[in-house]
């Protein structure tokens, strides 16, 4: 795959990460190196994914439908980070007693809360 298309940020793309990081006079700068090189590795796994996803797309097997597997892929090795309410519903499940009067009432409201 990576044959054919090469995994390259485009210019404007790399320039674009430069003037978000740019800070060569900060005595930081390696940080900065760092945080363009860990976009640029995440872009092009993002690339290759992306073209793993629709390849599967792409073909079929005995009539099977794979465009499911392409997206289960995708949300296996992309996987959202959890919600304010998630992570707050954990956090009340680990810090408060669920048996407890406040520890319930308190997990409740977050439980009825929309999902964000």
């Amino acid at each position: 795959m990576t044959d054919q298309h090469p995994i390259t940020p485009p210019p404007e793309l790399v320039q674009e990460w430069i003037q978000e990081a740019d800070g060569g006079h900060d005595p930081r700068w390696q940080e900065y190196e760092q945080d363009i090189a860990d976009r640029a590795a995440q872009w092009g796994a993002d690339q290759e994914l992306e073209a793993c996803c629709e390849w599967l797309n792409a073909v079929s097997i005995d009539d099977c439908d794979l465009e499911p597997i392409a997206d289960d892929l995708r949300a296996a090795r992309r996987p959202k980070p959890p919600s304010l309410k998630e992570q707050a519903l954990k956090a009340a499940h680990i810090e408060l007693n669920p048996d407890g009067k406040n520890g319930a009432l308190i997990i409740r409201a977050l439980e009825a809360l929309p999902n964000d």
